[in-house]
């Protein structure tokens, strides 16, 4: 399934290192060439002989080995790659990465890469809590840096928690999702169109009705598009992510200038409204700051529906995209509800997820959701926004190709 790519594994120092040396192994099962990086750590954990065996490659350290840098060896390193993998990512990993630090031959391949990282983060529990980590993962984030894990359980320290590093199995499933033209499907002169984050309907200067949707979802699958090669045009609620380079985005604040926004970027081929969009806006809003009066207990606020983004975007026409993708985000009966919400809207294919709080999805960076369609339900397991929306654009990217082979 990984035949003829090309993975340069970066192996940091933790002790989850030796699980590095099976994820060559799964790699090599799976007909990728892997090359290793150790740094420092790294290879005080596991030797670069070890790699160098498993990989049949020879296995780097050293930025200035002479060698090696007569040929640029760290830009060579980091282009010859189809991903980069780091794994175990360890805390002072990511905040290199994070903060554009390279004084050694790990990070300055990772800063001369231009190709997709997946990381692998493994750490102890404080650690991994940390607001430092916190921080910097979430600036790698939003750099389009991928992520797999980290696990909970038990730790080398004796602690228990989430930082373990996900079994090699699943770093290389991983792999796989983040590398989808292994499996054929690439969204190369496609036009994807992907609503995100949530609305704001104002009452009065200033109030709104809003929701707890961070755009983390639709973030995730406008990166995950264009990094399949599609033309992206990301239509994004109020958000506190930063934009994505080499996607077109336009920002907007209430339902109908999202409305307005996506059929102005029509046609596409795909649109996914992965939006929180506001089902109700105030009646008539207020030109000036609602007062309360001396005594009221009570206020009563007129509400008028919003325009429906997925059902016009889904209705037969000419400009209908191909392929039309809905969310729905609930707290109970999920699939009865994504299965009303298909027929009723008129969407090929609803991605449903359970939002109550006790789930931690609005606004987290996990999810767990249920593919609804015509043809059945998919249950999907658990795994972080950016690796669902790796493999949602996979599928869609393998539908619209069914779709172009069945007209021809």
């Amino acid at each position: 399934m990984l035949s003829g790519k090309r993975i340069l594994l970066i192996v940091g120092g933790g002790i989850a290192a030796y699980k590095s040396l099976e994820l060559v192994r799964r790699l090599r099962e799976r007909g990728a060439s892997v090359r290793v990086v150790l740094t420092e750590g790294g290879a005080q954990f596991v030797t670069p002989l070890s790699f160098a065996v498993l990989s049949g490659e020879e296995a780097f350290t050293d930025l200035f080995d002479l060698k090696d840098e007569a040929d640029i060896g760290h830009i060579q390193l980091s282009r010859e790659a189809d991903l980069v993998v780091v794994a175990p990512a360890t805390a002072d990993l990511l905040a290199k990465m994070a903060n554009g630090l390279a004084n050694d031959l790990a990070s300055t391949v990772l800063m001369a890469t231009d190709k997709t990282v997946l990381v692998a983060p493994a750490m102890n529990v404080r650690m991994w809590e940390h607001p430092a980590t916190l921080r910097n993962v979430a600036t790698l984030r939003a750099d389009g840096v991928r992520f797999v894990g980290p696990e909970e359980g038990d730790m080398a320290c004796g602690e228990f928690g989430p930082g373990r590093m996900a079994e090699p199995e699943d770093i290389a499933d991983a792999i796989e999702r983040v590398l989808p033209s292994a499996q054929g499907t690439s969204l190369v002169g496609r036009h994807v169109l992907i609503t995100s984050g949530p609305t704001y309907e104002p009452i009065d200067p200033v109030r709104y009705i809003a929701n707890r949707s961070s755009g983390k979802q639709g973030h995730a699958l406008a990166r995950a598009a264009k990094d399949m090669g599609a033309r992206v045009t990301l239509i994004s609620g109020p958000t506190h992510l930063p934009d994505i380079p080499g996607v077109t985005t336009a920002k907007v604040e209430t339902a109908a200038d999202m409305l307005d926004a996506a059929l102005g970027a029509l046609p596409a081929d795909v649109a996914i409204c992965a939006a929180a969009v506001a089902d109700w806006r105030a009646a008539t809003q207020a030109m000036e700051k609602l007062k309360k009066e001396e005594g009221q207990t009570a206020l009563s606020l007129a509400l008028a529906r919003n325009p429906d983004i997925l059902a016009t975007l889904a209705a037969p026409g000419a400009r209908r995209p191909t392929l039309v993708i809905g969310f729905a985000a609930e707290t109970e009966t999920i699939i009865t509800h994504a299965q009303e919400k298909l027929s009723r809207k008129g969407a090929d294919w609803i991605v449903a997820n359970d939002v109550s709080p006790d789930t931690g999805i609005m606004g987290g960076d996990r999810t767990e959701v249920h593919l609804v369609s015509a043809s059945g339900v998919e249950d999907w397991p658990a795994m972080s926004k950016d690796e669902m929306a790796v493999k949602l654009l996979g599928r869609a990217a393998e539908a619209l190709q069914t779709m172009q082979l069945a007209a021809e």
